[in-house]
């Protein structure tokens, strides 16, 4: 039997089912990974996203890989060309990637050392493979950086799916063509059940280009309430900057989701714990929020609010 440890995902871990799909061709069983039931595994597989999150249980005879360990390793060939087993998971969706790379290198993201400049990977038709279920979630990193997105947006107006662009949208530099072709279908969040898209507003030097994705968006369909907005705090902005970006994006109708640069800062965590808390953000300013003893003082009063010491 083969174990297989998802030591930090948000969703299925795609390439811990693409392992289990090709153990499973050849009649080997696996399972999410059981501590208690080690000594039952012939190998164990630990994938690790977030080089924030703690390693304390993968031990030296793991196989490890993933972003949070090291960005050049790759599965074997024959294992990334496997059908996922989204059985591990107890998935009824669909997730993969229709390109990788990006357009862009920016410093803050590893996504151009660990996977180069943006090309085609996928069709939607290949992604699609949990056929009883017309909702998927896409990874692209730059979707409308994909070379193909103009045949991949027909594939997903064809086979009439619904589809979360999970890694967001580059707004800055979205096209008239762009915006009308993500009107055209229908984008959710991740888990399918609103239509939401994300985009990312990381420096504040892009104000201009982001109202201006904004307008177009608007011009082509879509509301300011669908539009969620990761903004990165704490890499090259200052408190300021970080409030005006939110409130401003708050403003328009949009819904700002601080990301930290900096988990250990204590600034950037208490930031991310007030606008990421909706009840919180929509009634209490930061100046009055800051000023309370809530969070070093209280800890049982911040449980009433939701929060959590990583803002999650």
């Amino acid at each position: 039997m083969i174990g297989l440890y998802d030591v930090d995902s948000r969703i299925p871990n795609l390439s811990l089912m693409r392992i289990s799909g090709y153990y499973r061709q050849q009649g080997i069983p696996t399972e999410l990974y059981m501590p208690i039931r080690r000594h039952l595994y012939d190998r164990v597989y630990a994938s690790k996203i977030f080089d924030f999150s703690s390693a304390e249980m993968i031990t030296p005879d793991m196989i490890v890989g993933g972003t949070g360990i090291d960005l050049k390793i790759e599965l074997p060939e024959e294992m990334m060309e496997a059908s996922p087993d989204y059985g591990l998971y107890n998935y009824p969706h669909s997730i993969g990637f229709a390109m990788r790379g990006c357009r862009f290198r920016c410093k803050f993201c590893v996504v151009p050392e660990k996977e180069g400049g943006a090309r085609p990977n996928h069709s939607i038709g290949k992604i699609w493979t949990n056929r009883s279920s017309d909702f998927m979630v896409l990874l692209d990193n730059d979707f409308f950086g994909n070379p193909a997105w103009k045949d991949r947006i027909e594939e997903i107006r064809e086979l009439d799916l619904r589809v979360s662009f999970l890694q967001g949208l580059n707004i800055r530099i979205i096209t008239e063509e762009q915006a009308h072709a993500l009107a055209s279908v229908k984008f959710k969040n991740k888990s399918g059940t609103h239509s939401i898209c994300s985009f990312a507003w990381d420096r504040i030097r892009d104000e201009k280009w982001i109202r201006r994705g904004i307008d177009r968006l608007q011009a082509a369909g879509l509301k300011t309430w669908q539009m969620q907005f990761f903004v990165l705090i704490g890499y090259d902005t200052t408190e300021e900057q970080d409030l005006h970006r939110v409130r401003m994006l708050k403003g328009l109708g949009c819904d700002p989701y601080a990301m930290p640069y900096d988990k250990s800062d204590p600034y950037q965590r208490r930031f991310c714990r007030w606008v990421n808390r909706r009840e919180i953000f929509k009634t209490v300013e930061w100046e009055d929020y800051t000023r309370s003893k809530l969070i070093e003082d209280d800890p049982n009063q911040l449980k009433m609010f939701g929060g959590g010491e990583d803002g999650s």
